[in-house]
């Protein structure tokens, strides 16, 4: 089900608490994108930030081990930037957004070819979504609209970042994370795979790889929810 030439990391969130942008798991982008030269996707906006702001954090975080950041937003054909790229990163921020702006530039189809033959894609939160079947299980409102919820589709699931627990000393009374993906299932067939904090997914030579010291929540529907540990994911865990 996995495309073998697919080099993924799919990433929870950038930051954990007490540690800096990407510095958590630094060690684990080094070795994943072999590569010194990093385009960047800016477009997800985390707080209104400009393109240049975010995409300077991500210089900060990198450039001083060798890898050259550039902006997306920098290339007067964003196309061509994505074709000719050594490895894509794809930031956090709002995912409606984000999944909107690539549609408007016509840049769905680009990263999906790029991505297959063998170029490393990395993600974190918006941009992991990006990774599922769809942007459903994104955790952002709606701020804009793009034309279609499909996304790239390197995976043959949904993915929920930031995925949290119930807060069982809690007084709020909202919907609690399980509840709103098994509202998900109500109208859609696809696993969700709730990715907490601080973990991430390695996809290479077609495996997917749980990483990370906690375990991640398995949802399928009209199934009770599971937990798995870290390690490779075997197929009947997400088909």
């Amino acid at each position: 089900m996995i495309h073998p030439n697919y080099r993924l990391l799919v990433i929870s969130t950038s930051t954990i608490y007490g540690n800096g942008y990407l510095e958590y798991i630094r060690e684990e982008i080094l070795d994943f994108l072999q590569t010194d030269e990093l385009l960047f996707v800016p477009f997800a906006r985390p707080s209104g930030i400009s393109y240049d702001e975010y995409t300077n954090n991500v210089v900060t975080a990198l450039q001083p081990f060798g890898i050259k950041v550039t902006g997306l937003h920098t290339y007067e054909n964003p196309k061509e930037a994505i074709c000719n790229a050594k490895a894509i990163f794809v930031g956090g921020g709002n995912t409606f957004l984000l999944l909107k702006t690539l549609y408007e530039l016509g840049l769905i189809e680009a990263i999906r070819n790029t991505i297959s033959e063998g170029v490393p894609y990395m993600g974190s939160s918006a941009g992991s979504n990006l990774t599922g079947l769809t942007i459903g299980t994104t955790n952002d409102m709606p701020i804009v609209y793009p034309p279609s919820f499909d996304a790239l589709q390197f995976l043959p699931f949904n993915i929920n970042p930031h995925y949290l627990d119930p807060d069982l000393n809690s007084t709020h009374k909202g919907e609690t994370r399980e509840t709103r993906i098994n509202e998900f299932h109500k109208f859609n067939r696809q696993t969700v795979i709730g990715l907490r904090e601080g973990s991430w997914l390695r996809v290479e030579n077609g495996t997917i790889e749980l990483k990370g010291d906690l375990t991640a929540r398995i949802f399928k529907p009209n199934q009770s929810a599971i937990e798995v540990k870290s390690g490779i994911l075997e197929e009947s865990i997400y088909l």
